[in-house]
């Protein structure tokens, strides 16, 4: 007997994708969307990945607002971009892929200057920070974000507040530049969380 309880999530997207395919019949062919191809990006990721809430341990500080929901929940690899002033490194930008698992296969988005998050499907969101917090002084601090602007129709749309949680790496470089506007690109891995109120 065929046990296809594990499936159960595909068969159902398999079901709909025919029933809107034989819904359509004699209008033109379905030509998915960048926002129907990243439906179902997110919907191949496990609910209770994206669904997860951030482990604050001792950052509670970094608290949602009460009434926050968690809407989604992406992995993100990439750079924290600095500049040597000639007297010390100056913070630019981040610039990383997002991803909706943790094996970055399934990119949603980037991330990049503002701090700005943006969606495949070209949603947007651009945040301020609020709070920090340094579990480990060896990665950048976890972050607490207030929103600035979230445009959409797509993942970003409507969210309002954002936390950047599990850093790895990313600190600006422990030794002096050699000229003014010298550039150094340090690699960092995070995890971010949307909510919605």
């Amino acid at each position: 007997m065929n046990d296809m309880t594990n499936d159960s999530p595909k068969l159902a997207l398999v079901i709909a994708a025919a029933i809107l395919v034989i819904g359509c019949a004699g209008e033109r062919p379905f030509a998915p969307s960048r926002q129907s191809a990243l439906a179902a990006q997110l919907s191949a990721t496990p609910s209770h990945d994206r669904r997860r809430s951030a482990e604050l341990g001792d950052c509670t500080n970094l608290q949602p607002p009460a009434g926050s929901k968690l809407v989604l929940h992406v992995y993100a690899t990439g750079v924290q971009i600095y500049r040597w002033s000639g007297t010390s490194w100056t913070f630019v930008a981040p610039e990383a892929v997002l991803s909706a698992d943790a094996g970055d296969k399934s990119r949603v988005g980037t991330h990049y200057a503002g701090p700005t998050w943006e969606s495949t499907s070209g949603s947007k969101v651009v945040g301020t920070v609020s709070q920090r917090c340094t579990p480990d002084a060896n990665a950048i601090p976890w972050l607490s974000l207030g929103v600035v602007s979230s445009t959409g129709p797509g993942i970003f749309h409507r969210v309002t507040f954002i936390q950047r949680m599990n850093t790895v790496g990313g600190n600006a470089p422990s030794t002096p530049g050699s000229v003014a506007g010298e550039e150094a690109r340090v690699p960092y891995t995070a995890e971010y969380f949307f909510y919605r109120t």
